[in-house]
């Protein structure tokens, strides 16, 4: 396969993660799929009356809930809110390619890789409110490594959406499959969701951990133990 060929492949596979995440037997299809692609294609104007149409629903809100959009305190709120939506979900304007930006290098080195305790914060999808923790991710080179700030910017990618915790960790781990082709990835999610704290059980002190293990992580045992290990280790 000459070069061309081979950046068009992946240009294929990384727009798959970017849009659907990625799962081994096929794309792992979200319903934003369609509004994920206009979003990062959006011009200028558009991107303005997505604003203003975003704005005029948040009056909707509060109307319906028995506020007085046009109150001193209010006025701004609609266009404030309707900003800071659009911020905490731009992971779905961003491109994987552009945030690993090549910075994937060819080293001689075979042992494990751990980043641990990567901050995120994201919003459930089934109640729009938020849900924060921390990740850790480890992977075992297959002769490629990548910048570790580089892990750090897929987080945040991937959590900058609308999500549920489960296919949040699964992205995670099978972009950096695909990005590295490693011989083995792990990633372990802790985190409080906010929809079970300030609503329904109302249980503060809950923590919801998932995990995914590809490869060796997965089939070896006592691989997986060396990295549950390294990321207890205080």
């Amino acid at each position: 396969m000459d070069d061309s060929n081979g950046r068009e492949r992946q240009q294929m596979v990384d727009n798959k993660i970017d849009v659907e995440g990625y799962d081994e037997g096929g794309p792992l299809r979200t319903p934003s799929s369609r509004g994920t692609l206009q979003r990062k294609e959006a011009t200028e104007k558009e991107m303005e009356e997505r604003l203003a149409k975003l704005s005029g629903a948040v009056r909707t809100i509060l109307k319906c809930v028995g506020e007085d959009p046009d109150r001193e305190g209010l006025l701004d709120t609609p266009e404030r809110y309707a900003k800071a939506m659009l911020f905490v979900t731009k992971g779905y304007k961003e491109n994987l390619s552009a945030i690993v930006n090549g910075a994937v290098f060819h080293e001689d080195y075979d042992e494990m890789v751990v980043v641990k305790e990567i901050e995120f914060f994201s919003l459930c999808e089934h109640h729009l409110v938020p849900f924060s923790g921390k990740m850790h991710i480890g992977y075992i080179p297959n002769c490629r490594v990548i910048g570790l700030s580089k892990i750090a910017r897929i987080v945040e990618m991937f959590s900058r959406r609308f999500q549920v915790q489960e296919r949040l960790t699964k992205q995670v781990a099978l972009a950096l499959s695909e990005i590295l082709q490693p011989q083995g990835v792990a990633v372990v999610v802790e985190a409080s969701h906010l929809c079970m704290v300030m609503r329904g059980v109302q249980k503060t002190g809950a923590i919801t951990t998932t995990s995914c293990m590809l490869g060796r992580l997965r089939s070896t045992a006592k691989t997986r133990e060396e990295f549950l290990n390294l990321i207890n280790r205080k």
